[in-house]
Formats: C-alpha cells, structure tokens, sequence
C-alpha cells in the first residue's frame, strides 16, 4: 500500500498547545510522517510557531476537531449552531495556516448524544445536521480545504454510526468538500464487515484512524488487519493511516474516552510499537530511530 503513517498528539497530551510540538523531533525520529492535531481550544495554537515545528521536522500536519456538549450542529438551540460554526472556522483557519487539507472528526452532533429518541426528532436532528454540514462544507471549501466526517460508536453517537450512516449524510449534504474519515474503533464495535465498508466509503475516503478494537497498541488484539487491508488496497487508498489513542494520565480525556486502566507500559512503546506493526502490515519497510521517552 501507498499510504503514509501520523500518530494523534492525544497519545501523549491534552488539550494540544503550542508547547505540544515538543513532541514532533519524537515523532519524526519513530519514523511517522504526520503528527495530528487534535483541536480542542483555537486560543491554545499559535499556528506560526507549530508551522515552523513542522517545518523543522519534516512533518505533515492532520487536524480534527473535538465536539463537546457545547458544540452540537443538531442542538434544538440555535446558540449552539453558532457556537459549533465558530469552532469549526477556527479549526478551519489552523487547517489553511498547517498547510493541512482538511478537517477532521464527527462534526454532524456533539459526541456523547446517545439517546433513543422518536423517529420524528431524529429525523429533525437528521435535516439539522445536514443543513448545518452543508454550510460548514461551504466555509472549507471557501479556504480549500475539505471536511471528513467520522462515524462513532452507538454509544458516543444516536445519528452517525457505520459507513453507511455517513455516506448517507454526505449524499443529503450533497457537496464536493464534504467526504470520510473512518476511525476502526469504532468501525471494530459497528461494522459487520470491515472490508466491505471501506469499499463503501470508497473515494469519498480521506483518512483513516487506527488503533486495537480496545483502543491499545495496533497488533496487539482482535482486530481484522487483513480485512482492512483488502479493503483499502481495494479502494486504491493513498491517503494517511494515524494511530489515535488516549493518556490516562490525563485523567479528564480519559474520563471522556472511558480509559480506567493504563492499556500500556508507556505511550512511546505504544507508539513505537504500533508503527512497527503498521509498516510491517501494508509492507513498508520500517527502521526508525531509538528515542529516549519525554
């Protein structure tokens, strides 16, 4: 496969700050080529100085987003709706300043709405989210850029969960920006058939996330790789694999991620490890560099 490998900051840190890019000579000496960047507040980047990190460590920039109670494009308040579309124009603006091209993450509703509601109101939240994505594709566009709308699991998300689900959005959103980001935590807990939803996705497909089906180091579980693989070699996938997990130690996001347990004897194993796997699975050679842990 031709395909790049990223890593998200969250493995080590969060929220991500301008003094995260003390992390990028790490990454860069493993041997990934992206480093992601999780946006959880705009104000904590200074997008000149993480520019120039990147730069300096010949790493590409990925952005997602992070979609809290507050920042909800199905919200019956209109408040919210602003809210999201003023979060969402930062991220944009990073996106542009990184060079990155694209924006990342389940933007369609906050994570953690996860009720059984009438199929009146989901459909509303449906129209809402559709409405709402249509323009955010406009604002991305705007810039140059794109937005990859990602699936969650049905216990983080009630509107989005499998491939189907979001092909089916960007359908009804009907615009050129508007495109995937499949994340297989999430696909290991919805999808009955991990090759045939990449395939699904297809070349609406921009990124894909990565980590075991209980969020520890690639290799080490039940995923289906070979699945993957077929699928992705199927579709003819050029773009970024990145590993993306969470710290324990801070004890906010993992709340947020239900990590009760440290899933590993340290985030640089994890780290290092993983990528080791990833190469030797889609047949890149691998040789990075031993790096002390920060």
């Amino acid at each position: 496969m031709n395909v790049r490998f990223g890593v998200s900051t969250w493995l080590w840190t969060s929220p991500f700050s301008t003094d995260s890019i003390r992390l990028f000579p790490k990454i860069k000496a493993m041997g990934y080529d992206a480093v992601e960047i999780p946006v959880e507040d705009p104000a904590l980047i200074d997008v000149g100085k993480v520019k120039e990190a990147l730069i300096e460590n010949g790493l590409e920039a990925l952005v997602c987003g992070a979609f809290g109670t507050s920042r909800d494009l199905t919200h019956d308040d209109p408040a919210y709706h602003k809210n999201s579309f003023d979060y969402i124009s930062a991220c944009l603006a990073i996106c542009e300043g990184l060079g990155a091209t694209f924006f990342g993450g389940p933007m369609y509703s906050a994570v953690g709405k996860a009720r059984l509601v009438s199929p009146e109101q989901k459909q509303r939240e449906w129209e809402r989210a559709v409405v709402n994505l249509r323009k955010v594709s406009q604002l991305a566009a705007d810039r140059g850029l794109e937005i990859a709308l990602e699936p969650l699991n049905r216990f983080e998300s009630d509107l989005v969960n499998t491939a189907a689900d979001v092909m089916r959005l960007i359908q009804d959103i009907n615009h050129p920006a508007a495109k995937v980001l499949l994340d297989g935590f999430h696909m290991n807990i919805e999808e009955p058939d991990i090759e045939k939803a990449i395939v699904r996705a297809g070349d609406k497909l921009l990124h894909v996330q990565v980590s075991e089906n209980y969020r520890g180091t690639p290799g080490t579980g039940q995923t289906r790789w070979d699945a993957y693989k077929r699928g992705l070699e199927a579709i003819h996938y050029e773009g970024t694999i990145s590993i993306e997990s969470f710290t324990p130690e801070v004890k906010e996001l993992a709340g947020a991620v239900c990590i009760w347990r440290p899933l590993v004897p340290s985030q640089d194993g994890f780290a290092r490890e993983g990528l080791a796997f990833l190469k030797k699975w889609a047949g890149v050679p691998s040789a990075p560099l031993k790096v002390e842990e920060v």
